[in-house]
């Protein structure tokens, strides 16, 4: 169970803070929420409490983590597959992990991949719902606002090649 003020990341969402815990009654059913407040955009979501495990909510990383994270950016690319649908699907669901460093190494393949060949529509926004999800945990554990993290995603990628 969260409480209101822990830093939480929703997987394919992004990481955000718990503003409120909520009883709200949706299709005659009472349930409570976590209402999240994303760092980017002002979103907010609701998520149910009692879904929390299926759903994979965490807890954001570390300092230490963050800076596993930044190797991970700096890394070479990894072999991918030529197909664009096999990519796609395994770049998907590293993605609907939940896990940081999967979803950075997404990050770096695909920005990697975009000054190589350049990407697809579909890669494309792939990277940027990506990034996203990344930059929203990054200001949470450094405290930096998203234009930063996202400087800070462009250097280390850019520093491995």
């Amino acid at each position: 169970m969260f409480n209101i003020g822990d830093k939480i990341v929703y997987p394919m969402h992004g990481a955000g803070i718990i503003i409120a815990i909520e009883e709200k009654e949706i299709l005659g059913e009472k349930r409570k929420y976590y209402i999240m407040k994303m760092p980017i955009g002002d979103m907010r979501v609701m998520i149910p409490v009692d879904n929390i495990e299926e759903i994979g909510i965490r807890e954001i990383i570390s300092d230490k983590e963050i800076k596993e994270v930044f190797n991970v950016l700096k890394g070479n690319i990894t072999k991918m597959p030529q197909n664009w649908n096999r990519r796609y699907r395994l770049n998907m669901n590293k993605i609907k992990s939940g896990n940081v460093f999967e979803i950075a190494s997404v990050v770096r393949n695909l920005m990697i991949r975009d000054k190589q060949k350049g990407l697809s529509t579909g890669e494309r926004k792939m990277l940027n719902s990506a990034k996203q999800m990344l930059i929203s945990e990054i200001v949470l554990v450094v405290g930096r606002d998203p234009e930063e993290a996202e400087e800070l995603i462009e250097e280390a990628v850019n520093f491995s090649n």
